[in-house]
């Protein structure tokens, strides 16, 4: 039907589907990816983690087409921006909208974690907001055996757990997926990185240069912000894997905050915000 955007190794189509009579998302690899063996290994990896999974908060998959001249996935057609376009477009976010993404996204990640599976990528990029908000973009995730097993630094960098960002600093498992949430929702109350850098550090040989989370402190938030939620961010973000909380129990320190707003919001059954 139209295109939607892509990247480097992957371009994504809004498609109609003849046998489900209705619209999804193709996510094809590109022509010069087609005959990689690596472009696609990866393809029907994600294709089979989404066939095994199944949560409120993750996108949906309807299948792997490795055959032919173009291999892609079908996924569920999601309605709203990203988090990253709402940014972008509005500046951060507030406290009413921010607490459910991450009580939500929190869930998630503890469902994932339950299935040995590690996302290594979230970001405001791959958050659909909704009601439920839904987490997207699978192409990196894998189980946290598999991830320690990676060579090289693997992700979006800003959003990147040290132990991602630096592979001799051990094992990688959820508690780099919490880091990544913690940076995420740093990002969309403060509209600004947890870890700035310079111009020009991504290109950097010198890894405490591309990557300042591994000999910085998050830069300080806000002053409005409420301090158990300040103290939160900080856990979540904090250099060593042990030393961050796990996604079980972010939802349980997001809660009370939730109950502390003006207007009490209430998680519904379908993920609906109730209003008390």
């Amino acid at each position: 039907l139209r295109a939607l955007g892509g990247g480097r190794r992957y371009e994504v189509f809004l498609v109609w589907d003849e046998h489900r009579l209705a619209v999804l998302v193709a996510k094809v690899l590109r022509p010069d990816q087609a005959d990689d063996p690596a472009a696609m290994r990866d393809l029907v990896r994600e294709g089979d983690l989404l066939a095994r999974i199944a949560h409120p908060v993750v996108v949906r998959g309807f299948g792997t087409a490795s055959g032919g001249p173009f291999p892609h996935l079908l996924l569920e057609h999601l309605e709203g921006p990203t988090l990253q376009a709402l940014l972008d477009e509005h500046g951060p976010v507030g406290l009413e909208q921010l607490l459910p993404l991450g009580m939500h996204t929190a869930s998630a990640l503890h469902y994932l974690a339950r299935e040995d599976v590690v996302h290594l990528d979230v970001k405001p990029d791959n958050l659909v907001m909704g009601a439920p908000p839904r987490l997207i973009d699978f192409s990196v995730s894998r189980s946290p055996a598999s991830a320690s097993r990676l060579s090289k630094p693997v992700g979006t960098d800003q959003y990147m757990a040290p132990e991602q960002c630096d592979r001799t600093r051990g094992d990688i498992g959820p508690a780099a997926d919490v880091f990544g949430l913690g940076a995420t929702l740093y990002r969309a109350i403060t509209g600004r990185r947890a870890f700035p850098r310079p111009d020009g550090a991504a290109r950097s040989e010198d890894p405490k240069v591309r990557f300042p989370q591994l000999v910085a402190a998050p830069a300080p938030l806000p002053r409005r912000t409420p301090a158990p939620l300040v103290e939160l961010l900080r856990a979540m973000l904090a250099t060593q894997p042990g030393d961050r909380p796990t996604a079980a129990e972010v939802v349980g320190a997001l809660e009370p905050v939730v109950a502390e707003l003006p207007r009490r919001l209430v998680l519904g059954r379908r993920g609906r915000r109730a209003v008390r």
